[in-house]
């Protein structure tokens, strides 16, 4: 998946049914607000609620670094 990708535009978090933020070095999508990561698995998004990870604290001001622009 790439940020260009028209997909992004549409898919939602699970759980809030907020956007997700692209990962892509880590080939996951990522929602700040919640603190959980789902995978991208062969090009497609995992996006069951049992497929998304809770990340700590220290995790997710990484990732909020990550998708920060420039």
């Amino acid at each position: 998946m790439n940020p260009d990708d028209p997909l992004l535009k549409i898919i939602a978090c699970p759980l809030d049914k907020g956007p997700l933020t692209l990962l892509a070095l880590e080939d996951a999508l990522y929602n700040p607000r919640l603190h959980r990561r789902y995978p991208i698995v062969d090009g497609i998004p995992q996006l069951l609620p049992s497929s998304g990870e809770q990340v700590a604290e220290d995790e997710h001001q990484r990732l909020l670094g990550l998708t920060a622009g420039p």
